[in-house]
């Protein structure tokens, strides 16, 4: 089948509503191409009919022994269909994984803890950036709705949850058109910190005939986005009224600076603290008579001291649901659940190897990957192609061999790859897209420049 601008009869530039009309994900991975389509939801819908609870949280249908079609499983790209992998072997590297059991026991592990209390989890999608993973958060209970970094994230959850939080200030004025469009469809709130931002969405909502909810930004000590506690972000709040199409919800507040404070005495101290401000930002703003029915904060190392501190009503957590080694150094009760898979392509020498998954395939700011499974091995260099493993001289490792990494910083990770090779075991049981990770609108744009691959 060939796949060109004229076969998308709704495609549409960035500042639509949808970025691509009829969305066709094109996913490469080295010798193989999966091509995903998907149609446009329908535009008349009702907005209450979308129920983020009740999304259907099963994987799709597989069977334990799958019969597969005749023909090469990894093709060369554009000659034919690629098969889904059945096994670990047929995966082709670098490639992510994802432990389906894992990844269900974190899940439930966090939803369980919101079950008691007034705070509310809405799970943060910039994390992993991918729906079925979303589904699953939602429908195991004890969320608000889902956290998104971005548009182009929101567009992505809008297909499954009514009730989004971009927890960023949008300023460009196309940005701000599409965050109105997704407001026809869903509760949409977006973060401000200035009269510039606040404004601008403003503008496109009147312009779109929505409305569209705000959270003033709180700076509880990240130093990054957000106004001072207390007389600042009430200023702003107070000028909201003045604008159309906006309604003040709340206010928010991120405490990463405190996320990764190994000492738990000590992160629980800070935290309180910081969230001193933010709480009290919200006192001030509800005495001096306007609204603020959501405080919104915290993340996966502080979500069980912020989620429990009075006044706090959402916890943006994110991270939980997958893990990485940064994080599981603040003892969290959560495991890992994604890795990186390498193939070995060199041992030189006793005392190491070489696999092909490299810095193009795992990040490093917060440090080299771990080496899952392989006793006392060791990354000691990150290239863009190669991971370089020290290793037991009396190390069975060979070339050809699989090997596991598990990553350090889950966000970027996982912005590198197109899809989860969602395994139990040694079997692949689905592949799932990692459907908001880049930036859509750039692919959107490369896309109407010339044909898509014929497939």
């Amino acid at each position: 089948m060939s796949l060109n601008r004229q076969n998308s009869s709704r495609f549409q530039v960035p500042g639509s509503e949808f970025v691509c009309g009829v969305l066709v994900h094109v996913l490469l991975v080295p010798g193989s191409v999966f091509c995903v389509l998907e149609r446009e939801p329908n535009r008349n819908r009702n907005p209450q009919q979308v129920e983020h609870r009740t999304m259907n949280p099963e994987p799709r249908t597989s069977n334990a022994n799958p019969v597969h079609e005749p023909g090469p499983r990894n093709p060369e790209p554009g000659t034919s269909r690629a098969l889904p992998p059945r096994v670990r072997a047929e995966i082709p590297t670098p490639a992510l994984l994802l432990d389906a059991a894992a990844l269900e026991r974190n899940i439930n592990r966090m939803a369980a803890f919101f079950v008691a209390g007034s705070c509310r989890l809405r799970p943060h999608l910039k994390a992993h950036k991918t729906p079925e993973i979303a589904r699953r958060q939602l429908a195991a209970g004890s969320c608000s709705g889902l956290t998104c970094a971005t548009v182009s994230e929101a567009e992505v959850a809008a297909r499954i949850c009514d009730d989004l939080l971009i927890a960023n200030e949008i300023v460009n004025p196309a940005k701000c058109d599409r965050v109105a469009m997704l407001a026809r469809r869903v509760r949409v709130t977006v973060a401000v910190d200035s009269l510039v931002g606040l404004e601008a969405i403003s503008r496109a909502a009147h312009a779109a005939n929505v409305t569209v909810g705000v959270l003033v930004d709180v700076n509880v000590g990240q130093g990054r986005c957000g106004l001072e506690p207390g007389e600042a972000a009430l200023a702003l709040a107070r000028r909201v009224s003045e604008f159309g199409s906006v309604t003040l919800r709340g206010v928010m507040g991120y405490e990463g600076h405190l996320q990764p404070i190994r000492e738990r005495s000590d992160r629980e101290s800070r935290t309180r603290l910081a969230m001193q401000g933010l709480v009290g930002t919200a006192q001030l703003l509800r005495a001096s008579g306007l609204s603020c029915e959501v405080v919104s904060a915290g993340g996966t190392g502080t979500y069980d001291i912020s989620g429990r501190i009075d006044g706090v009503t959402e916890i943006q957590a994110g991270s939980y649901a997958l893990m990485d080694t940064d994080y599981s150094g603040v003892g969290v009760p959560f495991e890992p659940a994604f890795s990186v898979l390498g193939t070995v392509v060199s041992r030189p020498a006793p005392d190491r190897c070489v696999a092909d998954c490299g810095h193009k395939a795992a990040s490093k700011d917060h440090g080299y990957p771990s080496v899952k499974g392989i006793a006392g091995a060791k990354v000691t260099a990150l290239n863009d192609e190669h991971a370089t493993i020290a290793l037991p001289p009396e190390s069975t490792v060979a070339v050809g061999d699989l090997v596991e990494l598990l990553p350090s910083h889950t966000d970027p990770t996982i912005n590198l790859h197109d899809v989860f090779y969602v395994v139990d075991g040694d079997r692949v049981i689905d592949v799932w897209p990692i459907a908001a990770r880049g930036y859509p609108e750039q692919r959107a744009i490369a896309a109407s420049q010339r044909p898509v691959l014929n497939v």
